[in-house]
């Protein structure tokens, strides 16, 4: 039997309470699923959260997550955003050797990407760059021969389009 293992995008409503995000980590710990990124804010009622939740898994061991999740009285929905038309974006801060004889390659490599220049000393560069993940990851590519001293990326946040609610 092969098992495809692929990220998923899921979008949780949870009460604003603490305990809630341990319950949902442990579910998905017990399945083996990985959670590869967490957003996780208050929502337009205060009451509630939005977690934004990425997840390396097989699909029926998703289906049954998902399942387990929507019986959880602090969840309010669970649902499942992969491969849909969504609204995604992250952000990743991204410090880089940056030596006097090579900034105006890196500045140039910044700019293509739409990214911006956060702090600059006579050694490095950090660099703000918001988009999907594979703008994020183009980006890292890029910037790896220069030697990355460090980075940090932001969970991904999802919305539905139009007047769906997530």
């Amino acid at each position: 039997m092969e098992t495809n293992i692929a990220r998923h995008t899921l979008s949780l409503y949870v009460a604003n309470k603490p305990g809630v995000l341990n319950r949902i980590a442990l579910t998905f710990s017990r399945r083996g699923f990985n959670i590869d990124s967490l957003v996780v804010s208050e929502s337009q009622d205060p009451r509630f959260s939005q977690m934004n939740i990425v997840a390396s898994g097989d699909q029926d061991s998703l289906e049954k997550i998902l399942s387990q999740l929507n019986k959880l009285i602090d969840v309010v929905h669970a649902r499942d955003y992969s491969g849909q038309d969504i609204l995604q974006k992250e952000m990743a801060l991204i410090k880089v050797n940056c030596m006097p004889d090579k900034r105006t390659e890196v500045i140039q490599i910044v700019q293509a990407f739409k990214a911006q220049t956060v702090d600059l000393t006579a050694e490095t560069m950090t660099i703000e760059v918001r988009g999907n993940s594979e703008k994020l990851d183009a980006l890292k590519t890029m910037l790896e021969p220069f030697g990355i001293r460090e980075i940090i990326r932001s969970g991904k946040m999802l919305m539905a389009r139009g007047t769906k609610t997530t």
